[in-house]
Formats: C-alpha cells, structure tokens, sequence
C-alpha cells in the first residue's frame, strides 16, 4: 500500500515475478477491496497470492518514532512480522524508508555481533556492478561499524555477483594512508589486520565508485547517501541532456534513427529499475526496501534480490564471518519452517 502506485505497481510486480521465480508464493499485507480485483483480473497471479487484509498504512511523511509508536496495525508492521513468525521468508516494501528501517531493526533485531543493520545495493559500474552500503541508515559510524558494513558487504557481493573474493574499498577523500577521519583510519587498521578472510583494497575516493575499482564500497550512511542521490541526478541529467539535443533539429532526429540501438543499450545498462531494491543487511531475516517512485518492472526485481537473499542463506553467511572476527560467539540461525512467501507489503 506504499509507493507512489501501489498497490498497482506492487501487484503487477508481483505478477511480473510470478513467472520468474514460479516456486514463490506471495502474502499481500493490505486493503483486501482494493487489491482482490488486482487479482481478479490475473487468475494465474492470483493462485500464488494471498492475502492479508491490513486497513492501516504507515504515510510517506510519517516519522520513524512516529510509525514505531501508533504503526502496530499497519500492513508495513504485519509483513514484517510474518517474517519474524516465520509465515514468510521475506519482506519487500516501496513504503516509507525510515519507517521501514525502524520497525525490521526493532522486529527483526540485528544479527549477533551487528551493532547496526545498514542498506546496500548494487550499482553499475564501467567493468559490472559495484556493491555499496550504508545508503542512509546510519548517518554517523564508528570504526567498528564500519568493519561491520564491510564484512555484510562482501558477504552481499559473494552472493549477488558470484564473486569468490570480492575486493572491499573504504570510500574517503583520498586514496593515500593518512587521509581521512581518525575513524576511516582506525576501521583500515582492523581491516589490515583483523583475520577475515577478505580483499582489502584500501581508502578509495568518490571517482572509484563508478571506475569499478573495487567490489564493494564502504561508507557511513550520510556519505552514501548523498553519493547514491548525486549518482542518480547526474544519471537523469544526461538523460535531458541527450533527450533536448535529440528534439534541437531535425538532423538530430534523422541521427538519432541510426543511434537508437546504442543509446537504448546504454539506457538499458543503466537503468534503475534495473538495480531497484535495497536490502536491509545485518538483520535476523531479509528485508528489502523498494523505490518507492518504481514501476512493477522495478518492484519485480526488488522481489529478486529477497528472493536470491533467501536461496542464498546470506544471513548464516554474515553470521560465519562475524564469528571468524570474534563479535560473536556463536553464528546467528537464520529464520526456520517450512518454505514460506515473500511478503510484499506497504
């Protein structure tokens, strides 16, 4: 019931992700009035779907304390809580990011040895994609924390990518020993010489990101925030740019005829929908956070990555690593039962 078009957006995602992944079934947390003839007109999606009628919904303006305090009754709330019941494996929501965050970390809680859960997704770089975290969840970190992002992050890269031994890169103002905050220094230290079995690249800098110099980039929330936001402005930039010199005369447009094919490929590479869905890593179950502005094709492949997180077993494999650095004494199980669906919720 989140996002800028659900919860059409969201069921036509759903039925989007029906033929891709046909072993998933899915539990609908929302107004039952307006999502049964969604349904009703795709009896296919409609075997695999059931639904769980939430009235209440978490607004896009609602703040975290706020939606933590009076969201208990909301569909945003319930899907969570039906991964920590175990009736699902998963949750994905285009709802509100903060509110999100709030309610998995308090529902869910953290892993053990995870102070806290941070949001990573993956990016396009000139060689791939680039996996990055945190995005926002956490504005200030310690070194700890961000050692912490790196281990989740590369756990997230072996999984996503199909990487043996992704290389890990602390983003900084440069790439020399001495740059840097005390804290970006103190995490590089550990990093050295904590025994992980982890590539350490070292500090990169903001150009590194898109260079795809390293697979995975490490940074506090505020900083990977606003480079994700400046990625994405600059993406829709170039594409007025390249639009309004197209539409500048007619022998652009005559050109554009034989450019079209290149340009789509472009566009195809790099476009976010193709990338859509953050995961929330270091919390006892999988929750994804989806665009809330995308369409079903975006929603679908947000649905992709808690599936593939699922299958995967990503949270035994945080827990392994964290136990090989001695945060914790034990590896963290990962939610049990019978095979359940993947909730897409608010």
């Amino acid at each position: 019931m989140g996002g800028d078009h659900a919860p059409d957006a969201v069921v036509k995602g759903v039925a989007l992700a029906r033929i891709r992944y046909p072993h998933v079934h899915f539990l609908l947390h929302g107004d039952e009035a307006r999502i049964q003839p969604l349904l009703a007109s795709d009896p296919a999606t409609a075997k695999v779907c059931t639904i769980a009628h939430t009235a209440d919904v978490v607004s896009p303006e609602a703040k975290a304390g706020q939606a933590l305090r009076s969201g208990k009754q909301t569909s945003m709330w319930k899907a969570i809580e039906a991964v920590k019941l175990g009736h699902a494996r998963g949750v994905v929501s285009a709802g509100n990011t903060g509110a999100l965050m709030a309610m998995a970390k308090l529902i869910l809680r953290p892993l053990p040895g995870i102070d806290r859960p941070a949001i990573c997704t993956m990016l396009p770089t000139r060689t791939g994609e680039t996996v990055m975290l945190d995005l926002g969840a956490n504005v200030q970190c310690d070194a700890r924390n961000l050692v912490e992002f790196a281990i989740m992050g590369e756990c997230f890269a072996r999984a996503m990518l199909g990487l043996e031994r992704p290389t890990v890169g602390l983003l900084n103002i440069g790439s020399e020993d001495l740059k840097g905050t005390d804290t970006l220094r103190e995490a590089a230290e550990q990093l050295r010489s904590a025994h992980l079995d982890l590539e350490f690249h070292g500090f990169i800098e903001g150009d590194d990101i898109t260079k795809g110099t390293v697979d995975v980039v490490v940074t506090d929330g505020f900083t990977g925030n606003v480079a994700l936001k400046t990625a994405e402005g600059t993406a829709k930039l170039y594409t007025e740019f390249l639009r309004n010199a197209v539409k500048s005369s007619w022998l652009a447009m005559f050109g554009m005829l034989f450019a079209k094919p290149v340009i789509m490929q472009v566009m195809a590479r790099t476009d976010p929908r193709r990338y859509n869905g953050a995961l929330f890593v270091g919390l006892n179950g999988v929750a994804v956070k989806s665009h809330g502005g995308t369409d079903p094709v975006g929603f679908a492949n947000a649905i992709g990555v808690a599936v593939d997180m699922v299958a995967r077993d990503l949270n035994s494999r945080i827990a392994h690593e964290l136990a090989r650095l001695q945060l914790t004494p034990t590896p963290a199980a990962t939610v049990e039962g019978p095979r359940a669906p993947v909730v897409a919720s608010e």
